[in-house]
């Protein structure tokens, strides 16, 4: 099981590939049972046009571990996924390629801190961002567009 687990750690986010599924609290459950492996996936949206991605990136890493005979990927709906499963990790890794992460509370119209220079006087300048997980900001004071990830 301890490698299956390692090999989840080293799956990457389709659309943000600095951070692994598992820093972004996706990695709902794993079990692993006489050679079949059911990994349980909750989407950071449902409409996410990367799960199908995602899945497959999953089974070809675990498909030949020694061991793992066959893998199920499954996507869990009724449960939403929220930006306090991150880990600390994922939320520095996410700061270091320059997207400022998720505020630890809801804010809509307050923008987060500088991804590049950590200033506080930014502005939101539109929440529709490059994905449905992402909004567009401004820093003020170094004259930076940057990008962050919204509070779910």
């Amino acid at each position: 099981m301890q490698r299956v687990i390692s090999a989840l750690a080293e799956v990457k986010d389709p659309e943000m590939p600095m951070v692994s599924l598992a820093e972004l609290g996706m990695i709902y459950d794993v079990d692993h049972q006489q050679g079949h492996v059911t990994v349980k996936l909750l989407p950071t949206f449902v409409g996410c046009p990367a799960l199908q991605l995602m899945r497959t990136q999953v089974e070809s890493r675990l498909v030949g571990i020694e061991g793992v005979a066959s893998v199920d990927v499954q996507f869990v709906m009724d449960e939403s996924w929220t930006t306090d499963r991150i880990t600390e990790e994922g939320r520095k890794k996410i700061l270091e390629f320059g997207i400022a992460p998720p505020s630890a509370e809801f804010a809509p119209h307050k923008a987060p801190s500088c991804s590049y220079c950590g200033s506080t006087n930014t502005e939101v300048v539109s929440m529709f961002g490059p994905s449905a997980c992402r909004a567009i900001y401004y820093c003020k004071t170094c004259n930076q567009p940057f990008e962050g990830m919204k509070f779910v």
